[in-house]
C-alpha cells in the first residue's frame, strides 16, 4: 500500500466529493456513513486504488480490501511518519486556541525551514494521519494540530504522528461530558505531555498557567513562555486602537509588535508560537517580522 501511496503522487482521500483523480480512496465506515457505498464512484472518478472493508468488493483490480480501512489509514500514515527522517514533529492540542497557534508557528517557521502544517481543522483520527500523509520528505517542520472529545484520542493520536516536541494551548471546560469532567479534560489534554515524558520529547509551556504547570509534573525536557524570569520567550499585550499590540522579549533582544489581533486572548497563542521559533533556531527579528 505504500508503495501505491508512494507512485499516485502521496495523493490520499476519504471523500469522493473531494475526490483526487489518480490517487487512492479510504472507504472509511462511521456510525452514520459507510464509505465502502463510494467505492464504485471513486474507481470511476480516478482513483487508482479504493481500500475497502467489505469483502463483497474484493476481486475487483483497482480495490484492495482489509479488516477496518479506518486502521489501515492510520498504519500508512505512521509508516510514512518513519520514513521522515529529517523531519520534527510538533504536536499541538488544548481546548482553545489551536488553529491560531498552529497558523502563527507556521508562519514564524516557514521563512527559515520547510514547514507543513494541519490544514483547516484536520485534527482527529482521520485528520491527523491525512495531515502526516500530505507532508513531503524534504520537510523540516511537521506542524500536527491535535483535537479531541474523549480520554485517550490524543495518546493515540501521539501513537500515529510520535511528535518530537509539543505544546497545550490550554485547558477549558470543553466537551465535559465526553471527558467526564474538568478533571477529565485535564488528564486527557495532558496525554500529549505524558508522551513526550516516555519519548524524552520537547514540552513547550506556559509558565505563566498554573493548570499547564501542575498537568506537566517532572519532565526535564521542557522550555518555558510566558511572564516567568525562567521563559526563553516572554511578554504581554496591549490593546492600541483596539487591535493588540504585543510587547515580548527574547535574551536581550525586546520588539513592541502591532498586530491585527483583537482581545488579549491571543498573547499566550503568541508567545508560544514564538517560542517554538527561536527554540528551533529562527532570529528574533525574522520571528518579529512574521
Amino acid at each position: 500500500m505504500y508503495q501505491a501511496y508512494l507512485d499516485c503522487g502521496r495523493k490520499v482521500f476519504t471523500d469522493t466529493r473531494k475526490a483526487m483523480p489518480g490517487g487512492i480512496f479510504f472507504a472509511i465506515r462511521g456510525d452514520r456513513f459507510n464509505g465502502n457505498r463510494f467505492v464504485g464512484d471513486a474507481v470511476a472518478g480516478g482513483a487508482v486504488l479504493a481500500v475497502a472493508d467489505d469483502e463483497s468488493l474484493s476481486g475487483h483490480d483497482r480495490v484492495m480490501v482489509t479488516s477496518d480501512t479506518t486502521t489501515a489509514l492510520q498504519e500508512l500514515a505512521l509508516h510514512h511518519r518513519r520514513q521522515l527522517k529529517g523531519t520534527r514533529i510538533i504536536g499541538l492540542t488544548g481546548s482553545n486556541g489551536k488553529t491560531t497557534t498552529k497558523e502563527l508557528m507556521r508562519s514564524m517557521l516557514s521563512p527559515s525551514f520547510r514547514v507543513s502544517a494541519t490544514e483547516g481543522n484536520l485534527n482527529n483520527h482521520l485528520g491527523v494521519p491525512l495531515t502526516l500523509l500530505a507532508i513531503p520528505d524534504d520537510c523540516q517542520y511537521g506542524i500536527v494540530e491535535m483535537g479531541a472529545n474523549h480520554r485517550k484520542e490524543i495518546s493515540e493520536l501521539c501513537a500515529i504522528a510520535e511528535p518530537d516536541s509539543g505544546l497545550v494551548t490550554n485547558v477549558g471546560k470543553a466537551h465535559l461530558e465526553g471527558f467526564g469532567g474538568f478533571e477529565g479534560v485535564k488528564a486527557g489534554k495532558g496525554e500529549l505531555y505524558d508522551w513526550l515524558k516516555g519519548s524524552g520529547g520537547i514540552a513547550f509551556v506556559n509558565a505563566s498557567d498554573q493548570t499547564l504547570l501542575e498537568m506537566l509534573g517532572s519532565h526535564n525536557q521542557v522550555v518555558y513562555y510566558g511572564r516567568s524570569d525562567r521563559s526563553l520567550v516572554s511578554g504581554e499585550g496591549r490593546l492600541h486602537n483596539g487591535l493588540l499590540e504585543l510587547h515580548w522579549r527574547t535574551g536581550k533582544e525586546t520588539f513592541i509588535t502591532p498586530t491585527s489581533f483583537t482581545g488579549l486572548y491571543n498573547v499566550p497563542n503568541m508567545l508560544a508560537a514564538a517560542c517554538v521559533a527561536v527554540h528551533y533556531g529562527v532570529k528574533p527579528g525574522a520571528v518579529n517580522a512574521a
